[in-house]
């Protein structure tokens, strides 16, 4: 795996040095003093640079630029990093509301083999959002995590039982990041934010905003503010959290257990109420 070369090839310039961000994730320099990030991922990388480009268009969250990518490295422009102000969260309160509203044409449009970290996420298309998260989200990593004996199908059956009327009122399909953890939400100098990481795919807005919640966000309660009351929310939004959050801990559950399946059952009885 080398960077620097990927880059150099991709790009058809010359490329000086390369220095790790991350497991698979380097800033590469350029002859002519630039810099990229350059993220190695084969089998992963195209439903990466497709999402960055999808939540890209409509011009409502800073997005890093897809600069190149092909079967293993996807390259984009860097972010300056800066720090988390109320201004930029504010501001990205309102943007991630918009980018939710332009909307998907359906539950689970995307790339139909898709990722979420190193978790494979499979996108299938479904017009009601209730019973498409039980059979296309929390189903396929609830049946691994209870194969792998980590946890009890019992309190998650219960949920997916109740989810027609867990779910709240019914809502058009969003433009959704999809990993919206606090670790792909970036702060520039400039007081932007920009969405980096995505599992982009069409879902239901509060999906993301109960990621953010996860596992904190800088000015969570100043972003939340500023989304609903740009475009508010629906009732009870707040009680179904947990329910949103079910997927991503499912994810982390398969991927890490431990303390992630006594979390993820606790969400899952939270959101029984």
């Amino acid at each position: 795996m080398n960077a620097r070369k990927a880059v150099a090839g991709l790009l058809g310039v010359a490329a000086t040095g390369a220095h790790a961000l991350g497991a698979d994730v380097f800033e590469v320099d350029l002859d002519d003093g630039g810099f990229v990030v350059a993220k190695h991922g084969p089998g992963r990388v195209a439903a990466e640079a497709w999402g960055l480009r999808w939540l890209g268009e409509p011009g409502c969250v800073a997005v890093p630029q897809v600069l190149a990518v092909d079967d293993r490295w996807l390259v984009t422009e860097q972010v300056e990093p800066g720090g988390p102000s109320r201004v930029a969260a504010e501001r990205f309160g309102r943007g991630l509301a918009d980018l939710h509203a332009t909307g998907a044409s359906a539950f689970g449009e995307g790339p139909a083999d898709a990722w979420i970290g190193l978790a494979p996420m499979r996108n299938e298309a479904g017009a009601a959002w209730p019973g498409w998260f039980a059979e296309h989200r929390v189903r396929p990593y609830l049946r691994e995590a209870v194969d792998r004996g980590l946890l009890a199908a019992g309190p998650f059956e219960a949920v997916l039982d109740r989810i027609a009327e867990l779910a709240g009122p019914g809502e058009p399909p969003a433009r959704l990041h999809g990993d919206l953890w606090s670790g792909n939400v970036l702060w520039d100098r400039h007081e932007r934010v920009w969405l980096i990481d995505p599992a982009a795919h069409g879902g239901h807005r509060e999906s993301d905003l109960a990621m953010l919640a996860l596992f904190g966000c800088p000015h969570l309660d100043v972003v939340l503010a500023a989304y609903d009351e740009h475009r508010p929310l629906a009732d009870g939004w707040r009680e179904r959290v947990p329910l949103h959050q079910l997927f991503p801990l499912l994810v982390h559950v398969v991927l890490f257990g431990g303390g992630y399946a006594r979390q993820a059952t606790a969400a899952a009885r939270a959101a029984l109420g």
